[in-house]
């Protein structure tokens, strides 16, 4: 009598490859869901959102490019830095100068900002060498604060308190990119791209390298990683996304000035790294998407007291209190979820992987 075979299906996660456990989507079911939001996002999204909705995801889009480049540096390097503010700053104006005074195009200023922003960011990436932790975090902050002192004064070059006026449209392949949905186009195929890029970066010998300076700076230099090599690299892919994304905020806004890029600026993006998840791709873009909605949110309940005339004092008085707002959503996410809005995610992902089963 012949026995019948059986087939059982694996209950744990087996990797037979070293591809395998590089991939980025484990399963076809994943990858074919990223595909379908892809679609949806460019093919659906642009159509039912009205223009002011419109202004808001593209302002998502580019904080979320900032905050990839952030979440590299401190989320997969363990490298704090209060200065991206001033990196992104540092992208705007280089785009905005390549534009104006060099006529370069648009496709052409944008990455050359961020490989200039790079150059930059690894000038004040230096001391990371010496120095780490609270050290470290002074050390960024100093150069903050240089770099807000430069944008000012250096008025022969960034035009110091005037600002500088992009007298043209972007133009991509002789179309110009004038509107929302333009840009919207443009802004999420670089979101898209820049995340590809991350994600892959990770799967490398040097995303790995990245890891291993966060976990140990010490045991990783033992085992023979050098790790100055590569923190200054961290800082100059970190400072490359946020100049990348401040050129696009340029040509998104047509006139820039000082007064965006200050600590504060610094401090959103801090807050969207930790509530979106360190050491997290998605999570990036899921704090953008909150502290942007965060923002528009605090914009709308300080209108609407602004408008009323026993509560506008207190109106104006809610304007200082988004600082506020941010600090309370860092301790709550710390304190109830430390791994962010990434960590919620994949806990809802699993339960719709595993339903109807609770195990």
């Amino acid at each position: 009598m012949a026995m019948r075979r059986l087939h059982f299906h694996p209950c744990g996660n087996y990797k037979e490859h070293y591809a395998q456990e590089l991939t980025i989507f484990e399963t076809d079911f994943g990858r074919m869901w990223a595909i379908i939001g892809i679609a949806l996002l460019f093919g659906v999204v642009p159509f039912i959102s009205s223009p002011y909705l419109l202004y808001v995801l593209n302002m998502t889009g580019i904080a979320a490019i900032a905050a990839l480049g952030l979440n590299i540096l401190i989320g997969f390097t363990g490298q704090i830095s209060l200065g991206h503010g001033a990196f992104f700053g540092v992208g705007a104006y280089a785009g905005a100068i390549l534009a104006t005074t060099c006529g370069l195009p648009f496709w052409a200023s944008v990455p050359a900002a961020g490989l200039i922003t790079a150059g930059v960011g690894m000038i004040f990436g230096i001391p990371s060498g010496r120095l780490k932790g609270l050290y470290l975090t002074i050390a960024t902050l100093a150069g903050q604060f240089i770099i807000e002192y430069i944008l000012v004064h250096w008025e022969s070059l960034t035009k110091g308190t005037m600002g500088i006026m992009l007298t043209e449209p972007a133009s991509l392949f002789g179309l110009e990119i004038n509107s929302d949905t333009r840009f919207f186009y443009v802004i999420f195929f670089c979101l898209v791209c820049v995340t590809f890029m991350a994600s892959n970066l990770m799967r490398t010998r040097y995303g790995r390298a990245f890891i291993a300076i966060r976990d140990n700076d010490r045991a990783a230099e033992g085992m023979g990683i050098p790790i100055f090599f590569y923190k200054l690299l961290s800082f100059a892919v970190s400072s490359f996304y946020a100049g990348f994304a401040g050129a696009l905020w340029t040509y998104y806004m047509r006139s820039i000035s000082t007064e965006p890029f200050t600590l504060s600026l610094s401090v959103e993006y801090i807050a969207m790294v930790i509530i979106g998840g360190l050491g997290s791709i998605p999570g990036s873009i899921f704090g953008a998407v909150f502290i942007t909605g965060l923002n528009e949110g605090l914009r709308f309940v300080t209108d609407a007291m602004m408008n009323m005339s026993a509560l506008s004092s207190f109106g104006l008085n809610m304007a200082s209190l988004r600082e506020f707002a941010f600090g309370l959503a860092i301790v709550l996410f710390i304190l109830f979820e430390p791994k962010g809005l990434a960590e919620l995610w994949r806990i809802v992902r699993s339960s719709f992987r595993l339903w109807p089963f609770s195990y």
